[in-house]
């Protein structure tokens, strides 16, 4: 809702001047009759005290009448309205945050109270969705750091075992070693994403050459691609481009990227980085022709320790797209991904320049 729209929401008391209005025309007209009753008694010759009496009565019951009315309107406008807020409050307090308060008007109708209201229901959906997060969270960080736990733990188990040759045992070692540094891997990315997302990482903004960061990060995974006799292709149309961002930052983004190009691609086939840019904004490309994505896996591909692909699920804790995302974010970037199921994916970041 617009500003002027809530302020115009606010201006409606829940109190209106009509009430008063209303208040104080009743009271003139009460006051009339009161003087009608004082000169019938007094043409009907009652005496002093019967007329007191009378005039007495009258009031008693104009004044309680006034009070008991005043009473409910103040309950059924204000005082119910805060009491079904307090309780609402009490259960989320507990750890229910599926409670909702209906507003008191229809929508066109909102006051400052029904806008309260629809902020306090807006406010508990936020909680619940923060709670929801931080349970799936732990509960996907205890299972990621129990496999390779369970995996070390074995194979020390059997390097107990007597008469192992020695080619055996290199290999429980090597078991050991690869389990130990996934998990090495899963808590230093914990603790990045951590940072960022707290934003106790401040980003470090200094004018470098994108171009030759991408080459510096490409060329760290040419063991790879000849391993798995993958062709890859670099697609710089700048020989030189300057941005200004966080030098140290963004190799998380083009790392990642590049690894899961290769990860998911089988040997024979093609990963290609490209790099151009126009109308003031620097585009960066990872593509490759592997596995691809289904619907569901691309909507889901950013969020922390997704991983749409179990096969290659050894290979990583599904954190490094979301660490690239806050990256991005913090840089006033933008990461976008084109996929299609057996035919590739495609990467894009767009940065300003």
């Amino acid at each position: 809702m617009k500003h002027q729209d809530i302020a115009k929401a606010v201006k409606n008391s829940r109190f209106p001047k009509s009430i008063f209005i209303g208040y104080y025309v009743a009271l003139l007209l009460l006051s009339g009759v009161h003087i009608g009753l004082l000169l019938g008694v007094e043409e009907a010759r009652f005496n002093d005290i019967l007329i007191i009496i009378v005039l007495m009565s009258y009031w008693a019951l104009v004044a309680g009448g006034l009070t008991l009315y005043t009473r409910q309107q103040v309950r059924k406008t204000y005082e119910l309205p805060m009491i079904r807020l307090a309780d609402a409050a009490a259960k989320i307090a507990k750890g229910d945050f599926s409670v909702r308060v209906e507003p008191i008007n229809e929508h066109e109708k909102f006051d400052y109270l029904d806008y309260m209201i629809e902020d306090f229901n807006k406010m508990t959906a936020e909680l619940g969705s923060i709670e929801t997060l931080r349970v799936d969270f732990f509960s996907n960080v205890s299972h990621e750091i129990k496999t390779p736990i369970a995996v070390i733990q074995n194979s020390a188990e059997l390097l107990k075992k007597p008469g192992l040759s020695e080619e055996t045992r290199q290999e429980y070692v090597e078991t050991i070693t690869n389990a130990a540094k996934r998990l090495n891997t899963l808590i230093t990315n914990i603790l990045k994403l951590n940072k960022l997302e707290k934003q106790s990482i401040t980003p470090n903004v200094t004018e470098f050459d994108l171009c030759d960061q991408l080459v510096q990060s490409a060329l760290m995974f040419e063991s790879v691609w000849e391993k798995k006799n993958i062709e890859f292709e670099a697609d710089i149309a700048d020989e030189r481009k300057m941005i200004t961002a966080d030098a140290e930052l963004l190799p998380l983004v083009w790392n990642n990227l590049l690894s899961n190009a290769f990860k998911f691609t089988e040997s024979g086939g093609t990963v290609t980085l490209r790099e151009y840019s126009g109308n003031g904004k620097v585009i960066v490309e990872v593509e490759d022709n592997g596995c691809g994505m289904d619907e569901k896996t691309r909507k889901h591909i950013f969020d922390k320790f997704y991983q749409g692909d179990t096969s290659h699920s050894t290979e990583g804790n599904g954190l490094g797209l979301a660490l690239a995302l806050r990256v991005l974010q913090l840089s006033d970037g933008e990461i976008d991904v084109q996929s299609e199921q057996g035919k590739g994916t495609k990467f894009i970041v767009t940065m300003n320049i």
